[in-house]
């Protein structure tokens, strides 16, 4: 029942033990793993072809990709605005506006990667392919990279410790997330583990969907990444008009995205100041996704 588990941990820790000091190697290990994640959506659009009643799942991915997100969001959104009041902190600086099309642009590009998967997959027999046995050795080594990455950050533990502000936001949007993991589980009828795994993504749609298509099924994985790149687009769209105000709830809603992808955005958005803070959340978020996901699959 653990082996699942096992293959999440074991290469991240792994990974995570690996420090690099030169920078040529960690810009080598974050460009690898950006072109592992396209390699395996690509393999998870195979996957998506290889179904049986392509129709019926493809509905069931719509469906459960919709129901998720909102409940989701909802709590999310409420717990952090929640936070935001009892809490009552700004940082001090000036943000400008950043055009958000080109980060949604380079978010909907992985869609057509799937897409091109799915195309290719759907002239490959299965019999030819063992989809199953190379999707999880490209995601063994994806594991590596990203222990890799988080150990060479540049974030020290002291640095996260000591931030009190990033660990409330990242715990909030955790327990939130597993709320409405559970009442869009009940909603759907669905296992509450599954609930549970779906909602712990924390807007980690190159991971998540890839850990969940390998512990559940491509229709699961296929609403995991639709439900997590949903909350980036979103993310993507409130940053600039809420981090000034309710700085928790723009940072925490972009969850793990905080220390990478959306973090641009809410430099320019709100300021420097709110930089140590995206990354300590999204750090804690980053790593807490594949753990609680292999968990909750393992139920």
């Amino acid at each position: 029942m653990y082996s699942g588990f096992l293959i999440v941990i074991v290469p991240l820790v792994l990974g995570y033990l690996v420090a690099l000091k030169q920078q040529k190697n960690i810009h080598w290990v974050n460009v690898a793993t950006s072109k592992m994640v396209y390699v395996i959506l690509f393999l998870m659009g195979i996957s998506l072809s290889h179904l049986d009643n392509l129709a019926q799942n493809i509905q069931n991915i719509g469906l459960y990709s919709v129901t998720v997100l909102a409940c989701v969001s909802a709590a999310n959104l409420l717990a952090l605005w929640g936070l935001d009041k009892r809490l009552s902190k700004t940082v001090e600086g000036e943000g400008e506006l950043l055009s958000k099309w080109h980060l949604i642009l380079e978010s909907v590009q992985l869609i057509f990667v799937i897409a091109a998967g799915f195309i290719i997959g759907l002239f490959i027999s299965p019999e030819l392919i063992d989809i199953d046995t190379i999707s999880e050795g490209a995601l063994v080594l994806l594991l590596l990279f990203i222990g890799c990455q988080l150990r060479n950050s540049g974030l020290q533990l002291r640095e996260i410790l000591l931030n009190s502000w990033g660990i409330k936001i990242a715990l909030v949007m955790m327990t939130s997330s597993w709320i409405g993991g559970l009442v869009a589980a009940l909603l759907l009828d669905i296992p509450l583990s599954n609930g549970l795994a779906l909602a712990s993504g924390f807007g980690w749609y190159s991971l998540s969907g890839i850990l969940i298509t390998d512990g559940l099924s491509p229709v699961f994985g296929g609403a995991a990444f639709m439900i997590d790149l949903g909350r980036e687009l979103l993310a993507i769209l409130i940053i600039p008009s809420l981090i000034r105000l309710y700085p928790s709830t723009a940072i925490g809603y972009a969850g793990a995205t905080a220390m990478d992808f959306t973090l641009p955005m809410i430099q320019k958005s709100g300021g420097n100041g709110y930089v140590p803070l995206a990354i300590v959340s999204g750090f804690i978020l980053s790593l807490s996704s594949p753990l609680f996901i292999s968990l909750f699959l393992a139920l």
